[in-house]
């Protein structure tokens, strides 16, 4: 941790300090799916229960977000409900983080911002639902994630269920090989999206155990590689959105998404809704049940990885 800059903008909760302070597990956790991904109060009840997840798989949770200003790295029972129907929340990357605490405004991290304040604190394992990547028609639009590159320069391991599958898969992963991020597929050969456990990509790396990625992630910082681990953890099949059905309402809400001429940070967020519109609630409900399951697994990567430390 980088105590000049966690004293100048940092505000790391007690309890979360002290776990950091003592090398004991902690995984980041981010605020977009509280301000931006569901509507309330079902946003905070589900950040209180992912936060439930962590604590249960051994490791203290530190939901991150800025609130005028102040990167909070741990949020108070307070803080999350006023997050969950705050309004002028920005929905903050690399590229507009420092503006955000500059201005003193309040914004919620997506994977790339959450990532970065993770690595200010020294907190080393984030969970997440799933990450940005390369978008359809990336050939004229040019749209691709800062995700990506955040993982590629930021040492945090990401733990995931796949990319979102609105996403172009195949060119997220290609994307990935090239900037050198390491894509691990948990128990699985097949690359998970989102909402569905397998889509027809083969993940490059597999490994089945929570030390096995630990071993991974230490060795890795051993040989000075830069940038961090992204870990595909399908969701449980009792959750899942069969990935030939998935396809159908993802067809849909792209071309409504086209025909309303919706574009940049708005297109995610209108997608998800339309989905959630499209499949009566079910892709919310496997957004859920997947969040929580990375959480468990990110939990339990904190723990091996604390443990190493002894």
């Amino acid at each position: 941790m980088n105590h000049d800059i966690a004293g100048r903008f940092l505000d790391i909760a007690p309890n979360v300090q002290s776990a950091l302070a003592a090398g004991e597990a902690v995984v980041a956790l981010e605020s977009t799916i509280i301000t931006h991904g569901m509507p309330h109060p079902q946003n905070v009840a589900t950040a209180r229960e992912v936060e439930a997840v962590v604590r249960e798989n051994g490791a203290v949770p530190a939901t991150i977000a800025i609130i005028e200003g102040r990167i909070k790295v741990g949020l108070s029972d307070t803080e999350l409900d006023w997050l969950g129907t705050a309004k002028d929340v920005m929905k903050l990357s690399r590229a507009d983080l420092p503006y955000a605490v500059a201005s003193r405004r309040h914004g919620a991290t997506t994977v790339a911002a959450t990532m970065i304040c993770a690595h200010l604190a020294g907190i080393r394992v984030f969970a997440t639902g799933g990450i940005g990547g390369v978008h359809q028609g990336v050939e004229t639009s040019m749209d691709i994630s800062a995700d990506l590159d955040e993982l590629a320069r930021t040492p945090v391991a990401v733990i995931c269920a796949g990319a979102k599958a609105i996403l172009d898969l195949p060119r997220t992963l290609e994307y990935l090989e090239t900037r050198g991020v390491p894509v691990v597929g948990y128990g699985t050969d097949r690359f998970p999206a989102f909402w569905s456990r397998t889509s027809e990509l083969p993940v490059p790396l597999r490994l089945d155990s929570p030390e096995a990625i630990a071993d991974l992630i230490r060795t890795k910082e051993a040989l000075g590689l830069a940038g961090g681990v992204l870990v595909a953890n399908p969701v449980p099949s009792a959750d899942e959105i069969p990935a030939d059905e998935m396809s159908g309402y993802i067809n849909a809400a792209i071309l409504e998404a086209k025909t309303r001429g919706v574009s940049g940070k708005a297109v995610t967020p209108f997608l998800l809704s339309t989905l959630f519109e499209k499949t009566g609630g079910r892709s919310l409900a496997t957004n859920i049940a997947l969040v929580k399951n990375n959480a468990a697994l990110a939990a339990r990567l904190a723990a091996s990885l604390a443990r190493s430390r002894v």
